[in-house]
């Protein structure tokens, strides 16, 4: 028998992906699907064109998101993609690129890689116990021929929000390029790229921007322009074998998927009406008080950030991990992660190479009794 059949669900996993959303999301997302049905930029009939409105309505929102112009947002089909298309587009062979022990796989795997086969030098600072960077290390680890840092905003483990305007400073002042992960911040605390140092900011629309998987952003300011990852059929320049110019079509070969588009623009829209400001602080309420109260009971270890992303990540002394995140659902409905969170670095610092963490994270649809719920199910847990 499954939790759900004894205790209400209780999902505290917007860290992977935000559930549920907002109901807008899901009417735009099913109106797109059922009534649109056309792919955007490959025809002139008028789904088609509703198809290309849908997009470019998607596009803007996310430029208003980060105050940017939205002739430099590509909206490639998720985070991890966008990421890769930044690292692969801008590395060049003999670069060396500076990344840090908070990163995620995203970034991590793809500079890994590179290096494994000699056409990057990786250097990687450390994070400390919290998961924060300091940027003196970063500025430690320069190098002559450094010209790339990547760099996540928040750590997805700890929810501990780096100074990327000192970053950015340490960057700029090289005449480097500066690759922002925002995956754990982007519609919980506001961003401008006219101040946070970032010249390419990647982030998927699934998480806290509350939409639907299938799409995100890749931004970079004028001047960088990474080379596209991937080569195909755009709807502009046809007649052309050479990729298009523009920078959105350059890096959007493919089909788009207008639904998940659809959706993005309807959350951000809501996010906009609600404030981000007013929605991440709710979000970092409950965290801060689910990890305050986990932090009384016997063997509970708790690993959370400076009141950044909504995250709380824990363990609890001779228990694994993932054998606490069963006891949480079958206890009291409760739906978290466990384990490394696809950031194995940061294991290193926080001392949880052996099994991770229990990560719980916290969505704008929680409330105090989802607080209750875990806090009471760690108890059984903790005996």
């Amino acid at each position: 028998m499954t939790s759900s059949a004894v205790h209400p669900r209780r999902y505290l996993d917007n860290a992977a992906t935000s559930w549920p959303k907002p109901p807008e999301v899901h009417a735009a997302w099913d109106r797109a699907a059922r009534e649109t049905g056309a792919a955007a930029g490959r025809a002139a009939y008028a789904s088609a064109v509703e198809a290309a409105v849908i997009k470019h309505r998607a596009r803007v929102a996310l430029a208003r998101c980060i105050g940017a112009d939205p002739s430099r947002v590509a909206l490639p089909s998720g985070g991890t993609l966008a990421l890769n298309v930044a690292i692969h587009g801008l590395a060049r062979p003999g670069d060396r690129v500076i990344a840090t022990a908070a990163d995620h796989n995203a970034t991590l795997r793809p500079l890994h890689a590179l290096a494994r086969r000699g056409v990057i030098a990786l250097d990687v600072v450390p994070c400390d116990g919290a998961g924060r960077v300091d940027p003196a290390d970063v500025a430690a680890a320069w190098r002559p021929d450094t010209r790339l840092v990547v760099c996540t905003h928040a750590s997805n483990v700890t929810g501990a929000v780096q100074d990327v305007e000192a970053i950015g400073a340490v960057v700029r002042g090289r005449d480097g390029i500066f690759i922002l992960d925002a995956a754990q911040t982007l519609g919980q605390v506001p961003l401008d790229v006219g101040s946070c140092g970032a010249d390419v900011v990647c982030a998927p629309a699934h998480k806290w921007l509350l939409a639907p998987s299938g799409a995100a952003l890749l931004w970079a300011r004028a001047g960088v322009d990474p080379d596209p990852l991937v080569l195909g059929g755009t709807g502009t320049a046809s007649e052309s074998l050479e990729m298009p110019a523009a920078f959105a079509d350059r890096l959007e070969a493919g089909t788009g998927d207008v639904p998940a588009l659809a959706g993005l623009a309807a959350a951000i829209d809501w996010l906009e009406a609600q404030g981000v400001d007013r929605v991440g602080q709710r979000c970092r309420d409950l965290a801060a008080a689910c990890a305050a109260r986990l932090r009384d009971l016997p063997g509970v270890r708790v690993f959370a950030g400076n009141a950044g992303a909504p995250i709380v990540s824990f363990t609890l002394a001779g228990t694994d991990p993932a054998e606490v995140a069963a006891i949480l659902e079958q206890a009291a409905g409760v739906e978290v992660r466990s384990g490394y969170h696809c950031a194995a670095l940061v294991h290193d610092r926080l001392g949880t190479r052996d099994g991770g963490t229990v990560r719980a994270s916290f969505g704008p649809f929680n409330d105090e009794a989802d607080v209750d719920a875990i806090v009471a199910a760690a108890m059984i847990a903790a005996g």
